[in-house]
């Protein structure tokens, strides 16, 4: 049924619409679980491979050393390695996300989805993006939370999401030529957002019937 990849900078309304689209597509959203799968392959903790989610910062990567061979969810065993490193958590998070595009289709919200998945015909890539300080505004009222917190939270989740893509793809995840749909997810409301990615989406013909 076809895959729609979310890049969203922070307060762009990504974790919003993300849900949302695939609610209205008929497909499932993937977030939380690929960091889930990932861990199952490279055999450590749920919480090492989140903590290592996006995140490219040497010195991080914080993994279980000399590891037997560990139950495959898709089948197989994972081979024993010495210490699984951030080039292993990028190869099985690409295969997760291929197998997703495989299979029954999906929301993927963030991972380098567009990227990695750049070729398929059968996907709509989209951007949600925003100005910094638009986007701070719309994080302060949508959570209810302190501004000068969420203003670091927005300007550490601006830098591991852009490191991780730089690093590994060697690209600027803002750059619209990797999508088919960019829109500032500050200026219009989440409602005609997801309006606008699930028509997308459907032109490509995602979606169950």
């Amino acid at each position: 049924m076809g895959v729609v990849t979310i890049s969203a900078s922070y307060g762009a309304g990504g974790p919003e619409v993300g849900p949302a689209v695939a609610e209205r597509l008929g497909l499932a959203f993937h977030d939380r679980a690929i960091p889930a799968q990932v861990a199952g392959r490279l055999g450590v903790s749920q919480d090492d491979a989140e903590a290592n989610d996006e995140r490219v910062v040497r010195g991080l990567w914080r993994l279980v050393a000399s590891l037997g061979a560990m139950p495959d969810p898709v089948g197989g065993v994972v081979p024993t390695t010495d210490q699984p490193d951030e080039r292993a958590y990028r190869e099985h998070t690409e295969r997760v996300l291929r197998e997703i595009a495989d299979g029954a289709g999906g929301v993927v919200l963030g991972r380098g989805g567009a990227m990695v998945l750049r070729d398929r015909p059968d996907a709509l890539h989209v951007r949600l993006d925003g100005p910094r300080e638009a986007r701070l505004r719309a994080a302060v009222h949508r959570y209810g939370r302190p501004e000068d917190e969420l203003r670091r939270e927005l300007e550490a989740n601006d830098t591991t999401r852009e490191s991780y893509v730089r690093h590994f793809y060697r690209t600027d995840p803002a750059a619209a030529r990797h999508y088919h749909l960019v829109v500032d997810g500050t200026a219009l409301p989440l409602e005609t957002v997801v309006d606008l990615v699930v028509t997308a989406a459907r032109a490509r013909g995602i979606g169950a019937a």
